[in-house]
C-alpha cells in the first residue's frame, strides 16, 4: 500500500480535477460511500465463487460487535447499496460518480497495489443504448483532455442471463472435449466460471479459445438491437473501437454492453478502464428492477500513462516568497502575507529552522527554489521606511528588477505585476482558483 508523495501530488490533482470537471459537464453528481461495508454485500454482489471474494478481499470481524466487515474491493456495490438505502431513484434516474481507495490482496506488480484508487461513474435508471454510449464518449473526452493518445476501446455484448446460459452449456461441452489441453486454472474454472477461460493469457490455450463458441452468436433480438444501438451512436461520433468477442466480466452482475479501454504503453496490455451494464444487480439486492451501467478506472495506471506521455511541469509552489530579518520585520511580514493571500495569491512565509532564522542570502536561495514569481523582502531599512523591496525572480538572469514599494501598496503592486502588468503568455502562472 504505497504512499503518494507531494512530488506526485500535482499529477493526481490534474487527473482528479480534469475527471471531475468532465463528469460535471455531462451532469454526473458526486457520491461518497464508506470504505468499509458488510462482507455479505460483496459476497452477494460480486459472486461467492469469484477470485475477488475467494482470495482478494480484506475481511475482518469487528471485535466490538462481531460484525463481518470488508474493505471495499470495488466501488459499484457500495454505490448501489446507497442508491437503494436512500431510495435515490424514486424521483427519476441518477448519474453518479465516485473516487476513492479500493483494497485487494493481490500479488503486487508494476502499477498494481493492494490499496489503489479508482474513479468511477454509475448511471442508474436508464434503459437505452444511449447512456452506454454517453459513458464511453465521456471516457474518450477524458483521455483527450489528459493528453493520453494510445488508449483504444474494445467493445462486446454479453447478452442476458438466458442467452449466456445457452452459450455456457455449449462452451462447457466444447471445453470438455479439449479437456486434456486445458491448464490447471482453466480446469478449475470449467464449471464455476467457464467464460473466464476465454479471457486467459496463456499462449498455449489461444487456439482453443479462438475456436470456442462465441457468445455473440447466441444473442437474441433485444440484446442485438441494444448492442447495435450503442455501435450506431459511437460510429456517428467517430469513436473508434474493435468488437472483441472474448471480452467478458469476472463479476456475475454484468449483462449486455461491456467495454474496456486498453493500452500497450504499460508493458503487457493493460486495461485502464472497464465498464458495462449491470441491469440485474439492483433486483438482486432486493430493489425494484432498475437498469444500470457504469465504469471504473484505475487512477495509478492513468498517472503512469500521464508520466510517460510527457512532461507535466510541477506548478510553482507559490507566487510570493516573503523574506524578512529581525523581529519587527517578521511581524510586518505576517501582516503582508495575510493581505497577499486575501488578494488570492499563494505565499510562503520564511520560517525559522533548527539552524535559526537564516541569513538574507540563504532565504533568497529558498525563495528561488520555491518557484515564486516574486520575493518580497523586509529588513531593518524597510521597517524604518515603511516599505518593502519587491524582486522579480523570473526575469532573465541579470535583469531581475527590484523595486522599493510603500508597504501599503505592495499587494496592488504585486497583483498588477502578475496579472495586468503584461499580456499573460504561456509562461504565466495560471491562477484558475483566483478568478
Amino acid at each position: 500500500m504505497p504512499d503518494i508523495l507531494p512530488a506526485d501530488a500535482h499529477l493526481w490533482e490534474i487527473f482528479e480535477n480534469t475527471a471531475q470537471s468532465i463528469l460535471q459537464s455531462y451532469g454526473y453528481q458526486n457520491i461518497r460511500t464508506p470504505i468499509v461495508e458488510e462482507t455479505r454485500l460483496f459476497a452477494r454482489a460480486i459472486g461467492a465463487v469469484t477470485d475477488i471474494v475467494e482470495k482478494e478481499m480484506y475481511s475482518f470481524e469487528d471485535s466490538m460487535n462481531g460484525d463481518q466487515l470488508t474493505l471495499r474491493p470495488e466501488g459499484t456495490a457500495g454505490v448501489v447499496r446507497a442508491v437503494l438505502e436512500h431510495n435515490l431513484v424514486y424521483d427519476g434516474p441518477k448519474r453518479l460518480w465516485y473516487k476513492g481507495q479500493m483494497f485487494r490482496h493481490e500479488r503486487p506488480q508494476r502499477g498494481r497495489y493492494r490499496q489503489f484508487h479508482q474513479f468511477g461513474a454509475e448511471a442508474v435508471g436508464f434503459t437505452g443504448p444511449d447512456i452506454d454510449a454517453e459513458l464511453i464518449m465521456l471516457c474518450r473526452r477524458l483521455w483527450d483532455d489528459l493528453g493520453l493518445p494510445n488508449i483504444r476501446l474494445e467493445l462486446n455484448s454479453i447478452g442476458d442471463a438466458e442467452e449466456r446460459a445457452r452459450h455456457r452449456v455449449d462452451l462447457i461441452a466444447y471445453l470438455q472435449h479439449h479437456e486434456e489441453l486445458l491448464d490447471a486454472d482453466a480446469k478449475r474454472r470449467l464449471h464455476t466460471n467457464p467464460l473466464r477461460i476465454l479471457d486467459t493469457k496463456n499462449p498455449a490455450l489461444q487456439e482453443i479459445v479462438e475456436n470456442a463458441p462465441k457468445l455473440l452468436d447466441y444473442l437474441g433480438e433485444e440484446s442485438l438491437k441494444h448492442f447495435d444501438g450503442v455501435r450506431k451512436i459511437l460510429d456517428k461520433n467517430a469513436v473508434q473501437y474493435t468488437v472483441n468477442t472474448r471480452l467478458v466480466r469476472g463479476i456475475d452482475y454484468y449483462n449486455r454492453t461491456v467495454f474496456e479501454w486498453v493500452t500497450d504503453e504499460l508493458g503487457a496490455q493493460g486495461t485502464v478502464c472497464a465498464g458495462g451494464r449491470y441491469d440485474p444487480l439492483i433486483e438482486q439486492f432486493g430493489g425494484k428492477p432498475t437498469p444500470a451501467v457504469g465504469f471504473a478506472m484505475g487512477i495509478e495506471r492513468l498517472i503512469e500513462l500521464m508520466k510517460s506521455a510527457g512532461d507535466i511541469a510541477a506548478p510553482n509552489q507559490c507566487d510570493v516568497y516573503l523574506v524578512h530579518q529581525g523581529e519587527e520585520a517578521q511581524s510586518q511580514a505576517f501582516i503582508l502575507g495575510e493581505r497577499l493571500r486575501d488578494a488570492g495569491l499563494d505565499v510562503i512565509l520564511h520560517c525559522a529552522t533548527a539552524a535559526g532564522a537564516g541569513s538574507f542570502k540563504s532565504q533568497m536561495k529558498k525563495a528561488d527554489g520555491s518557484g515564486a514569481s516574486f520575493a518580497v523582502i523586509i529588513g531593518e531599512d524597510e521597517v524604518a521606511n515603511n516599505t518593502a523591496a519587491v524582486k522579480a525572480m523570473r526575469g532573465v538572469e541579470g535583469e531581475q528588477q527590484q523595486a522599493t514599494v510603500p508597504f501599503e501598496e505592495v499587494v496592488d503592486y504585486v497583483v498588477e505585476q502578475i496579472t495586468g502588468g503584461h499580456e499573460c503568455g504561456d509562461d504565466c502562472t495560471d491562477h484558475h482558483h483566483h478568478h
